[in-house]
């Protein structure tokens, strides 16, 4: 039996938006007291980043061609429904998730007490895949530095039996 492996990465970045009617969503959890993002869906680029990379390592397109804003479904739309879809359009087309690793870049907000629940979280969303959560600084550099936003990068395997 051959097993068909492939490997996708995926960056998302969105910036910070003062709306107080918005509540940050990153990992699929919400974060309140916390800046929003901006953005057409909930702006979860932790979800988002992870979106990418199944659909890349699977040759599926990317989150734009998929989950366009063009599309009034996803106007608003969670980080765990768009993982969901990711993953039934992999079920479908015959790919299954091996695991997933995604890192959050920014100075806020700190990550560590919530890691394993975020990381629970989007492995929920992915129906009990793997997944590693993990995040850093960058040391004040940049715009992420000067605490503009927020961005993530992801790595996913998916197996093809």
């Amino acid at each position: 039996m051959t097993t068909d492996i492939r490997v996708g990465q995926g960056i998302d970045v969105h910036a910070f938006e003062d709306d107080a009617d918005r509540v940050l969503h990153l990992a699929c959890l919400e974060w309140p007291g916390e800046v929003p993002l901006e953005g057409h869906s909930d702006a979860d680029v932790a979800a988002h980043a992870i979106c990418d990379a199944l659909l890349s390592a699977a040759g599926l397109g990317e989150l734009g061609t998929v989950f366009g804003t063009a599309d009034p479904r996803w106007k608003g739309a969670s980080g765990a429904a768009l993982l969901q879809e990711t993953l039934r359009l992999l079920t479908e087309n015959g790919w299954r998730i091996g695991n997933v690793s995604v890192q959050v870049i920014g100075e806020r907000p700190r990550m560590s007490p919530r890691r394993d629940e975020g990381a629970a979280a989007l492995s929920r969303a992915l129906g009990g895949a793997p997944v590693s959560l993990g995040a850093t600084t960058t040391d004040k550099l940049g715009f992420l530095g000067r605490k503009e936003g927020l961005a993530a990068i992801a790595t996913a395997l998916v197996l093809r039996d």
